[in-house]
């Protein structure tokens, strides 16, 4: 029992530890606040704050008209689609096909349970909170699903960062993993700026989207952490990084 302990106090104060701790901490920070923001968007406390958010995206002559120069509208259209199912699904397929070529079939099922799991959780979320979107002002985007939390910032949040850290996992250098999450992070944040500048979303539905996941992203990497510390061959894969198995790349130049 003591020696138990003295294994997990060394392991908990040790490099590895310290990021395990920071992991469950932002876990339990969105999660916290997640729920602290759904309940002041039940008992409707943001919702004059939300309105005045979303008319000041738009000329106060012309609600239609959006701020900002005339390709901003554009732009905003082409990034927000970053955040959309069709995209996010095109790179998550692409992906695991990638997964599938170098045969890494357990980071494969990850990546899928992470996506699939998340994006069940946001349709139940939505049901469960059922939030009218935005009337105040004319919508610049199709939008069909209720509103909190946004599936766009929610989904995005998910996908790009899981596929972040499971690039980060490619790589031993830390400006290649800081460069890799920075950019997952960056993608998450922009999509969801774009759903308020375009009028479907208020600002609120995007902090509980990112929030929400964000949590999941980090609850995901937690499961993925202890299936690599259980699963030799998950662990193997993970030392491999991209590279293609011998016993594959050999049969590959025979068949050449």
């Amino acid at each position: 029992m003591v020696r138990r302990f003295r294994e997990w106090s060394s392991t908990l104060l040790g490099t590895d530890g310290v990021r395990l701790l920071g992991v469950l901490l932002a876990l339990v920070g969105c999660g916290l606040g997640f729920v602290a923001l759904s309940d002041e968007i039940l008992e409707q406390e943001t919702q004059g704050f939300d309105e005045a958010v979303v008319r000041a995206m738009r000329r106060a002559d012309d609600p239609s008209v959006p701020i900002g120069p005339v390709w901003l509208r554009g732009a905003a259209l082409d990034v927000t689609a970053l955040g959309g199912v069709t995209v996010l699904t095109l790179v998550t397929l692409a992906v695991c096909g990638f997964l599938a070529l170098v045969r890494h079939f357990r980071s494969l099922l990850l990546v899928l349970g992470a996506t699939l799991g998340g994006a069940a959780l946001n349709s139940a979320l939505k049901a469960l909170f059922a939030r009218p979107r935005p009337a105040v002002v004319p919508h610049l985007a199709e939008a069909f699903s209720t509103s909190f939390p946004s599936g766009h910032a929610m989904l995005s949040a998910i996908v790009y960062l899981t596929l972040g850290a499971l690039l980060a996992q490619l790589t031993k250098r830390q400006w290649l993993k800081a460069y890799v999450l920075g950019v997952a992070l960056l993608l998450t944040f922009l999509v969801g700026l774009t759903r308020v500048f375009l009028g479907v979303h208020y600002l609120t539905d995007v902090l509980g989207g990112w929030m929400a996941g964000l949590a999941w992203a980090l609850f995901t990497a937690l499961l993925a952490r202890a299936a690599k510390r259980r699963s030799p061959a998950l662990r193997e894969e993970m030392r491999q990084g991209a590279d293609v198995p011998e016993g594959r790349a050999s049969s590959g130049e025979r068949a050449g």
